[in-house]
């Protein structure tokens, strides 16, 4: 069956964690010969022809923009919508719930975001837009329960595909004389870098003392607000704390080859961010999926992947216990080998052409149950 898939997200040269995921998805199920078209979310003066495969740009500045973008995803057979709080314009971004409604295709949402604790405005929306959409999907576990649980929604619709891992290859890395410790990302308040340097400075016995790096830009909305003041009160702490010529910090944007060589360099991957909330971490699964040992906060997502599985979980803003857990990678006899054996059974999962398969399979079923209903009124 040939499938046209329309996609809805912020989408390349936008930087942030749901461009990067929706890019990939399209990516690989056009690599299936898939046909398909993007119409990003941008600001006002976006070329929509910047990027292979933007075929519309959404104006979040223009009035009532979602009707020309449902027209557009309207032309292809099933339109696949990335949903996070903030991302489309509208109170809590709740125009996307307007372009839901135009629609004429089936469609997908991709849900990023599930709250435990929504305003009641954003509890009402979502329990719309998930009542608008042909499916809906959540990428973990956890957010699939927290959406049942806490939300009026048909738990028909509800499944879970995982997100997937691009299994960054990069040039063979060649073994660092320290220990390497590796968080990536957008950076911002909330990543919980700081607990990361104040356990850095608990590791100073440790011969030879690890190193740090932080990779990632500034999160661009961070930028508009604050500046780089949270970058800056890093490199502060890390001199307070003594430690700053252990970190480096790398906020050149990074290709997949580096990033992949980056990746591949590390002797632990360390998440401690500060979020209970978050339920999809792509960083999270590019660890597991290239087999790096992880210490993480007790986020959703971490729990759900590391829990007897290739990583270590601490308590959030606690540098004491995360210290105690890198310390364990680094010293204890065979752990590191023992928790990137847990990847194994998980990693095929985790791969952008596994998830791509189930997102068609998906679309397929969807498109199953519109058609016949077509041909009875035709």
């Amino acid at each position: 069956m040939t499938i046209k898939f329309g996609f809805l997200s912020t989408h390349p040269p936008t930087r942030c964690g749901l461009a990067t995921f929706n890019s990939a998805l399209a990516a690989h199920l056009g690599e299936a010969g898939i046909a398909g078209g993007v119409v990003r979310v941008g600001a006002s003066g976006d070329d929509p022809a910047a990027e292979p495969g933007v075929v519309h740009t959404w104006d979040a500045t223009a009035t009532a923009g979602w009707r020309e973008s449902a027209e557009v995803l309207n032309g292809f057979d099933i339109a696949v919508i990335q949903h996070e709080y903030g991302i489309y314009p509208g109170r809590d971004g709740g125009e996307v719930l307007a372009l839901l409604h135009r629609l004429t295709v089936p469609s997908i949402v991709v849900l990023h975001t599930v709250l435990t604790h929504p305003s009641p405005g954003q509890k009402s929306l979502l329990e719309r837009i998930v009542a608008a959409a042909g499916a809906v999907v959540t990428i973990t576990a956890a957010a699939h329960d927290r959406l049942l649980l806490g939300y009026a929604v048909d738990a028909g619709k509800v499944s879970v595909i995982p997100h997937g891992a691009s299994a960054y290859a990069g040039a063979p890395s060649p073994r660092r004389p320290q220990p390497h410790l590796l968080t990536w990302g957008l950076l911002g308040p909330g990543k919980g870098i700081e607990w990361a340097l104040r356990g850095l400075a608990r590791l100073q016995e440790l011969r030879p003392a690890p190193v740090y790096t932080v990779a990632g830009r500034t999160h661009p909305k961070v930028i508009e607000l604050h500046g780089e003041a949270y970058r800056s009160g890093l490199h502060r702490l890390g001199a307070t704390l003594g430690i700053a010529h252990q970190v480096n910090y790398q906020s050149a944007y990074l290709d997949d080859a580096a990033l992949g060589q980056l990746i591949h360099s590390a002797d632990v991957v360390v998440l401690p961010y500060d979020s209970t909330e978050q339920v999809t971490s792509g960083v999270l699964v590019e660890a597991v999926a290239a087999r790096i040992p992880v210490v993480a906060t007790t986020f959703p997502h971490a729990v759900e992947l590391l829990t007897d599985g290739p990583g270590l979980l601490v308590p959030h803003k606690n540098p004491a216990a995360l210290a105690t857990a890198i310390r364990r990678i680094l010293t204890t006899p065979g752990l590191a080998a023992t928790l990137r054996g847990r990847t194994s059974l998980a990693e095929p999962t985790l791969r952008w052409p596994a998830v791509a398969r189930r997102y068609r399979a998906l679309a397929e079923s969807l498109l199953a149950d519109v058609r016949p209903v077509a041909a009875l009124r035709s």
